[in-house]
């Protein structure tokens, strides 16, 4: 018997919680860091939106954007997903800033490995930070984040979904999907 997709998905956080954790993050990422040395790099279609999202919070707290770019690691993976993705774009050089990886999701931890091969081909920053929306657990590489809007315990069998937009949006919402036993 299938179960339907309703009873299958459940809200975890709506959009004025979202709004609230990003809130949080920003005033976390400018809190110990240079502004002027911060670089927000979203990593391609799932941390676009949120780093956006970040680097205009941080914006509004400090009076002045963070460098802000988007980072297709499609070429740094160690498996066979890859991603019609547009290419990456780095605002600034790299070399002696703090740079804050941003993804909505962190699970298995190579996502965020292929990442920091990217950024170190780029130069050399004075810091790697990674901030991600959800950290789900279960991972595979001891791969860390400096900022964590939730942790999300989950299984396996789950999916996490983040639909967000780069404004806040009433539609803004993270989910988990059971899947099929």
């Amino acid at each position: 018997m299938t179960v339907p997709l309703a009873a299958r998905r459940r809200t975890l956080i709506d959009a004025a919680e979202i709004e609230r954790i990003i809130s949080r993050l920003a005033h976390q990422i400018v809190e110990p860091e240079d502004a002027r040395a911060l670089c927000i790099l979203g990593l391609r279609r799932g941390g676009e939106k949120l780093a956006h999202r970040l680097a205009e919070k941080i914006a509004q707290i400090r009076g002045e954007a963070p460098p802000l770019g988007y980072l297709n690691i499609n070429l740094y993976r160690d498996d066979d997903v890859t991603h019609d993705l547009p290419e990456s774009s780095i605002p600034a050089d790299v070399n002696g800033r703090t740079i804050v990886i941003v993804d909505d999701v962190l699970y298995t931890g190579r996502t965020v490995r292929a990442a920091l091969d990217a950024v170190t081909d780029l130069g050399r920053p004075a810091a790697i930070r990674l901030c991600v929306l959800i950290d789900r657990g279960l991972r595979e590489l001891p791969v860390q984040p400096d900022y964590v809007g939730r942790f999300v315990p989950s299984s396996r069998r789950e999916h996490v979904e983040v639909h967000l937009g780069t404004v806040p949006s009433s539609s803004d919402e993270v989910a988990i999907v059971a899947g099929e036993t």
